[in-house]
């Protein structure tokens, strides 16, 4: 093969992974913008949104989208559709994110104490994990949910039980093929704590795989709350979420189907730009794929 082949190569890989010849796909970057604005809306939801989220409008009950004071229209109530999905957008978002960390910690802590003590800890552990891996997690929120009642707090401290058994697994595997490296032994002889090991020498090694997995729960986790808040148990009102906006709309779907479509285009766009973020970092991130 000669050089003058390789720029020609270079330039028909990049048209078949749309990356546009800097490496990063179209997709991505659509995605990334996408994940922004949502993080912005719901930063500066109190700024952009035009209305309370409940005010109400009831010369305007159950006006279309693109009613000059309503753009996405309202719902039977005269409520604004757009300041409901400002105020889901970052209430939603909200949910997710800190139950991806609260999992994130918990499934990471759980895998380094599994890494260390070895023995009957780390099958506990493992035993945990399995057990949680094989119980219908809907099903046993909806059982915690019905029992304690509703709360925001409960709610994300619920979501944060989600997924934690895969960053167990992936934290306790890395962990030990860490220390047979060699490096946390060397820390460990000139007389290193277990945690100074873990925290500033094995956990910087493994995050980002650690971050890949948060970006394959943080859709799962948006799609589970959107779920129970369709279910009934999940967001109670006056708060809303995205979920909570789709269960009240699905009831005026054939007279106003904005008030269910809307919130649920942005429940489908942002799992799926989440996915695709997620997608690209494993393959980048991941030395075993090239």
């Amino acid at each position: 093969m000669t050089d003058a082949t390789l720029p020609a190569e270079k330039a028909v890989r990049s048209r078949e992974d749309g990356s546009g010849g800097k490496g990063i796909p179209v997709s991505v970057y659509i995605a990334i913008f996408w994940l922004v604005a949502m993080v912005g809306i719901a930063i500066f939801a109190d700024v952009i949104r035009p209305y309370g989220i409940t005010s109400m409008d009831l010369g305007n009950r159950l006006a279309r989208i693109g009613n000059p004071a309503h753009l996405l229209g309202t719902d039977e109530l005269g409520r604004d559709v757009l300041s409901r999905l400002i105020e889901s957008i970052r209430v939603s978002l909200l949910i997710a994110f800190g139950a991806s960390l609260i999992s994130a910690f918990f499934g990471t802590l759980l895998g380094f104490l599994a890494a260390h003590f070895r023995g009957f800890v780390e099958q506990l552990v493992l035993m945990l994990a399995d057990f949680q891996a094989a119980l219908p997690f809907l099903i046993l929120s909806l059982a915690v949910l019905a029992f304690f009642g509703n709360s925001l707090l409960l709610l994300v401290c619920l979501m944060g039980f989600y997924g934690w058994e895969r960053y167990a697994r992936i934290a306790r595997g890395l962990a030990i093929s860490a220390s047979a490296q060699g490096y946390a032994a060397a820390v460990a002889q000139i007389g290193a704590s277990p945690a100074r090991i873990y925290l500033k020498h094995i956990l910087p090694n493994i995050a980002s795989t650690l971050i890949v997995s948060m970006t394959l729960v943080f859709p799962e986790i948006i799609l589970l709350e959107s779920s129970l808040s369709f279910l009934g148990l999940g967001v109670q009102p006056p708060m809303t979420s995205l979920g909570n906006m789709v269960g009240y709309g699905r009831e005026y779907l054939t007279n106003a189907p904005w008030i269910m479509l809307a919130p649920a285009f942005v429940i489908m766009f942002t799992t799926l730009a989440v996915s695709v973020v997620g997608d690209w970092l494993r393959d980048r991130l991941d030395p075993t794929l090239t």
